[in-house]
């Protein structure tokens, strides 16, 4: 690593043996490149099979905070009065045989708070039924503090820091089909 590390949030692919849909799983980490991450994509879905990347983003302003990753003894937890959260909000429209899912990141001081970001999204507007995850109410189960979804090693060696941005920027996103041995 050279210093210049990103958080990455990326969505994996893979159909797993004896599965009839390909399945998606969120993956959090820190690098200076995607293929950095490799190894600890392969360690978060071990039984997954043959992974790719359907979506990624380097996480680098979220609600009017610009993301850092610093060393993990470089940081003050008392300092850190907002917390990055990924959450994942799912809806229902009658008559569909699915599942709509809605993925973000939101800025908070506490999960109580990223809740109430949430239901306020326009996203359950649109659904005859929504609710994050699998839940039909908003459930802080289905909430993460994104720190403690990152690999093991990342966890220990970096954090999450966040400062009140002055110019907005928009992160590098990738949509498509990225096999993992391509990188």
């Amino acid at each position: 690593m050279t210093g210049n590390e990103s958080l990455f949030m990326l969505m994996l692919g893979c159909k797993p043996e004896g599965r009839h849909t390909e399945q998606h799983d969120i993956f959090f980490g820190i690098g200076n490149s995607i293929k950095d991450l490799v190894p600890d994509i392969k360690a978060f879905w071990p039984d997954a099979g043959e992974i790719h990347i359907d979506a990624w983003q380097a996480i680098t302003q979220v609600d009017g905070f610009d993301i850092h990753i610093a060393p993990i003894d470089s940081i003050n937890k008392e300092d850190n009065l907002q917390h990055l959260f990924f959450i994942n909000l799912g809806g229902y429209t009658n008559n569909v045989f699915d599942e709509q899912h809605y993925k973000m990141l939101v800025v908070a001081p506490n999960m109580d708070n990223a809740k109430k970001i949430a239901k306020g999204n326009p996203f359950f507007a649109q659904f005859d039924q929504a609710h994050i995850d699998d839940k039909y109410a908003i459930d802080v189960d289905d909430i993460y503090k994104v720190e403690t979804i990152l690999p093991a090693l990342a966890q220990s060696k970096y954090g999450i820091v966040l400062q009140p941005a002055t110019t907005t920027k928009t992160s590098a996103m990738a949509l498509g089909y990225f096999q993992l041995h391509l990188l």
